[in-house]
């Protein structure tokens, strides 16, 4: 029960918002659970003075009485279950929010660790589960306890020495949930971790579908579909039998208490000690106490199955973001776009070598600065820095002299424009595409971006123009006029500072050298810093920096590192004369000829 406390007192805060509703949800349960109660006792009488006198002067007024009760009851419990309904949802889609909330500050390391299809399972079966402790428990435990009371409180006022003989009994409802708890708690984590592993296999499958199928690795998604499907089946069943393990069990308790009653009442009835309309209201009031115990018990179960889902939702709630906006940020000011790295190291949680090592440069506004190096070199760790999806365990980066950790996080984005290695896409139309780069940008202003970065002309050659839906892995677009869209978006922004990782890779040379000019056009009067293995703006550049094993090893322009004949040359250079000159063997010379 320590986890469920836990649970509860981490989550509970969440419905603040909701608490007079929760305490409408109670009032309406109070007033079910009395309805139910007069209309039992109404029976009794309706037994006694009518059908057993067989009187029909003696039944208008009883069962007048019973169907006002019936009514009211039926109108309040209306009113109690939909306010119940509509409170629940409005928890998961606070807590649901927060999550979510709190995911999208999280460094990129955190989505490296956990599959995306077992936090998608969190984010929705995991947040109902909770719901079902802290809402749904909530009303539930309220709603059996005041049954549970009203019922035991009739059943004590017709015969209060066989409600207590009764009585007896009931503990055996929460001993036996309580035996059952651990193992479906078990069964419920088990099954949840499985069904988030399915989610993943499907989404990684469907999403490198071209893969499965140019690799014929049809069957190898299968059998790992297969393999996680069987995990989940396991569970499911297992939790399941416990569940109506313990139903049957109940269900045969409650029997037993049932027959107990009736014998007794019979004995009574016998002598004379009890009419049959207070036998059959008593054994009413004992036939309709135990469901409300029994959802005690049941309840106990619910909770402890939920604690698995708030395990699973805390350890996403308690992963710090990497980075945080500072108490007191710098006020905004109209950014110019100098940036500077002061002997900057970093290195990955969880990575043993570090990715940079005192690196140091400037970057002036209208600089184009291309950082360049083999892979792993650490190039694209300056990308992350220099838009604080990381801070540097040592050193210091500014813009226009100010530290990164002094300004907010939004300021820092909105003047830094980040055009990242993989193209990304959003589910949505060209033009929502490209506006995202500046929500509330005109259709003008999109419109133009996009002739700057030379995809004005293919878009409005679409039957739909920019109203043409595209999603990520979209077959509508090539490669090289999807990057075209995304310089449009980044030109869009009109950041002072741009950083491109690799804008090429990916690209056939044909459509390398179509996005060259676009990206001419966006780094023009901006600063710009470009990590890329494609060296073919190398001579554009106003200055060069060559990164190996996370050390700044040269820097210069493109004729001065060509010169001094050092790593740059080795990775900017053709080929030796000696391969190219080595002569074809006989097959490649067929092949030539052909």
């Amino acid at each position: 029960m320590r986890e469920v406390r836990e649970a509860f007192r981490r989550f509970w805060p969440l419905t603040r918002g909701d608490r007079k509703w929760l305490a409408a949800i109670v009032a309406c349960v109070v007033v079910s659970a009395l309805a139910e109660t007069a209309s039992i006792l109404l029976f009794a009488e309706l037994t006694d003075n009518a059908l057993k006198a067989g009187s029909i002067t003696a039944f208008w007024g009883p069962a007048g009485a019973w169907l006002g009760v019936a009514a009211l009851g039926a109108l309040v419990g209306y009113f109690g279950n939909s306010l119940a309904t509509w409170t629940a949802e409005r928890f998961v889609l606070r807590l649901r929010a927060k999550v979510f909330r709190h995911v999208q500050d999280l460094p990129p390391h955190f989505f490296q660790k956990h599959r995306q299809g077992d936090l998608v399972e969190r984010l929705t079966g995991d947040v109902e589960a909770i719901e079902q402790m802290v809402v749904s428990g909530v009303v539930g435990t309220v709603s059996a306890a005041f049954s549970a009371v009203f019922y035991s409180a009739a059943a004590l006022y017709l015969r209060w020495d066989l409600a207590l003989a009764t009585f007896v009994l009931a503990p055996l409802f929460l001993l036996a949930a309580r035996r059952f708890s651990g193992r479906i708690r078990t069964a419920s984590q088990d099954e949840r971790v499985a069904d988030g592993a399915i989610t993943s296999v499907v989404e990684e499958s469907l999403g490198n579908i071209v893969l499965t199928q140019a690799y014929n690795r049809r069957a190898d998604e299968e059998k790992r579909l297969d393999r996680e499907a069987r995990a989940w089946m396991r569970a499911s069943v297992r939790g399941a039998r416990l569940s109506e393990m313990y139903e049957q069990f109940v269900e045969v308790v409650e029997t037993l208490c049932v027959l107990a009653v009736i014998g007794l009442g019979v004995w009574e009835i016998s002598a004379d000690r009890m009419t049959l309309g207070q036998l059959l209201a008593f054994a009413a009031f004992i036939g309709y106490l135990y469901p409300p115990v029994r959802s005690l018990g049941q309840l106990g179960l619910t909770l402890t199955a939920a604690t698995a889902g708030a395990q699973r939702l805390n350890e996403i709630l308690d992963s710090e973001p990497a980075v945080t906006d500072p108490a007191e940020p710098v006020a905004p000011w109209p950014a110019r776009g100098w940036v500077a790295f002061h002997d900057v190291s970093f290195r990955y949680p969880e990575s043993r070598r570090a990715s940079l090592r005192d690196v140091s440069f400037t970057a002036s506004p209208g600089e184009l600065v291309i950082v360049t190096g083999s892979s792993g070199a650490g190039k694209s760790t300056l990308s992350k820095l220099l838009t604080r999806f990381y801070d540097p365990a040592q050193g210091t980066i500014t813009l226009d002299g100010v530290p990164l950790t002094d300004v907010s996080l939004e300021f820092l984005r909105e003047n830094v424009a980040l055009l990242p290695q993989e193209t990304l896409i959003l589910n949505g139309t060209i033009r929502e595409n490209i506006a995202c780069g500046r929500p509330g940008a005109s259709d003008e202003e999109i419109e133009r971006a996009a002739q700057e970065a030379a995809a004005h002309n293919f878009i409005t050659a679409l039957p739909e123009g920019y109203d043409t839906h595209i999603a990520p892995g979209t077959a509508a677009l090539s490669g090289g006029q999807l990057q075209r869209v995304a310089i449009a978006r980044a030109m869009l922004r009109a950041a002072p500072v741009l950083v491109l990782d690799e804008p090429t890779a990916g690209l056939d040379a044909v459509a390398a050298r179509q996005v060259v000019a676009p990206l001419r056009k966006l780094m023009a009067g901006r600063t710009t810093i470009m990590i890329t293995h494609d060296l073919s703006l190398a001579p554009d550049a106003d200055r060069i920096l060559v990164v190996h094993r996370g050390r700044l090893v040269e820097s210069g322009t493109h004729k001065e590192l060509l010169a001094k004949q050092g790593a740059y040359a080795a990775l900017a250079e053709p080929l030796p004369d000696a391969v190219a000159d080595v002569p074809p063997t006989v097959d490649e010379t067929m092949i030539l000829r052909w």
